[in-house]
């Protein structure tokens, strides 16, 4: 748990990830100005998750998260140019919209996106799109927000009503992650006021092969080990680290927990939290992971660099979705996180590596990363915090972590970048 109501301009961010006098000097203003702007008491939680997936790629999708995680089909929507579809897991935690493309050569600015990239564009319509806040008045976060110069999508600029016609407004994608921040002052599950298109139903034999990977989440007791979404970690260059994460702070209503150096990857870890929650399943952190140094200059050492080689063969984007599994043992002294991710493992669920960091008797955390899907390119990492460890990740872990998924990464795709 973290405190509730973090003062953002009393706070001394944590870690060893040295920052520049100019990312200090604006954080503080950007802290200062949300206050006084109003945009610190407008913004609530995070209430929704969007991305989007392959034409006819929904179902197989909708399998491997029943079977992942905690998300569960509610409702599903048809637009000019998409399908949308729901999912839910506790009530206060955020909805996943899932955007399917009604036509195979459908493209936009996603497609391009993706197309920059010698991995990403062999799915060119499969990415994580960003994240929907809560407001208490829409067409006044947008202006305040305009007036602090963040872009907004409008109507000519995409192609997809979920976009612009929904009772959403979004960010025009972000030059530094290339994600959108969203904006809704409805009830998330009102779907009649969301307007997001006509509604249909999932054909009877899809609902029942679902029911069927539910059964087994329920006869293994994954759907009580595995809870909500923990954070989103997005991969970007370098250079864009800082300006990534003021932008981001700049659009929410987030703090900068701290910036830790992973030295044996050659990479920092940035996370900001919502400092208005005591659980963050319910607004969920979002980190920002960037190599140290440019692989340019990197080839002078040739030291590790996953990170950057990630960005350069995807592209910036999302790299994992982590959902926290329940603390505690679930048999023999076996950790719940062990057990879900063996559990997976006999499913045909593949992993990278192994399950790092220890949980004997003292507070500490246990992770894993799966391969990627296939489906989303995203990575889902399953997290432990065991003996109510309070701390929000260990460097050796995310050294492991990090390890692991830039070996998968040149080993799956023909050393892309060496």
């Amino acid at each position: 748990m973290i405190p509730v109501s973090i003062n953002t301009l009393e706070y001394q961010p944590g870690g060893d990830k040295k920052n520049s006098e100019f990312f200090e000097d604006y954080r503080m203003k950007i802290f200062e100005r949300r206050k006084s702007s109003g945009i610190e008491d407008l913004l609530g939680t995070m209430r929704g998750i969007v991305l989007q997936v392959e034409t006819g790629e929904v179902l197989p999708y909708l399998h491997e998260l029943y079977l992942m995680g905690p998300y569960r089909f509610s409702a599903a929507f048809r637009n000019n140019t998409h399908n949308v579809y729901i999912l839910t897991s506790h009530p206060d935690y955020p909805r996943m919209f899932i955007l399917e493309p009604l036509e195979k050569d459908y493209a936009d600015e996603i497609t391009m996106f993706n197309r920059l990239y010698p991995l990403s564009s062999k799915k060119p319509n499969a990415r994580y799109i960003g994240e929907i806040f809560s407001t208490k008045d829409v067409n006044e976060t947008r202006s305040t927000l305009e007036s602090h110069s963040v872009r907004f999508n409008y109507h000519h600029e995409t192609k997809n009503p979920f976009f612009t016609d929904a009772h959403f407004v979004f960010t025009f994608p972000s030059d530094f992650t290339c994600n959108r921040v969203g904006y809704t002052q409805e009830d998330i599950d009102d779907y009649d006021v969301l307007q997001l298109g006509k509604p249909f139903e999932l054909a009877p034999e899809v609902m029942e092969s679902l029911n069927q990977v539910l059964a087994f989440g329920e006869a293994h007791q994954l759907n009580k080990l595995v809870l909500g979404v923990d954070h989103l970690a997005t991969r970007i260059l370098a250079g864009e680290r800082e300006d990534a994460i003021l932008e981001f702070l700049t659009m929410s209503n987030h703090y900068f927990w701290g910036a830790y150096n992973i030295s044996e990857m050659n990479s920092s870890t940035n996370v900001t939290r919502n400092g208005y929650v005591d659980n963050d399943k319910k607004s969920p952190a979002k980190v920002f992971t960037a190599n140290n140094t440019p692989s340019f200059v990197n080839s002078f050492e040739n030291l590790p660099m996953p990170t950057e080689d990630f960005v350069r063969n995807y592209g910036r984007r999302l790299h994992h979705i982590a959902y926290e599994v329940l603390d505690g043992d679930h048999r023999g002294g076996e950790k719940n996180v062990d057990y879900v991710v063996q559990t997976l493992k006999d499913r045909g669920i593949p992993f990278l590596a192994h399950v790092v960091g220890e949980c004997l008797d003292e507070p500490n955390l246990k992770q894993i990363f799966s391969k990627h899907s296939q489906y989303s390119i995203l990575i889902t990492e399953y997290v432990e915090r065991c003996h109510k460890y309070e701390g929000f990740f260990t460097k050796s872990n995310v050294a492991a972590l990090t390890e692991a998924a830039g070996i998968d990464e040149r080993y799956d795709h023909g050393h892309v970048f060496d």
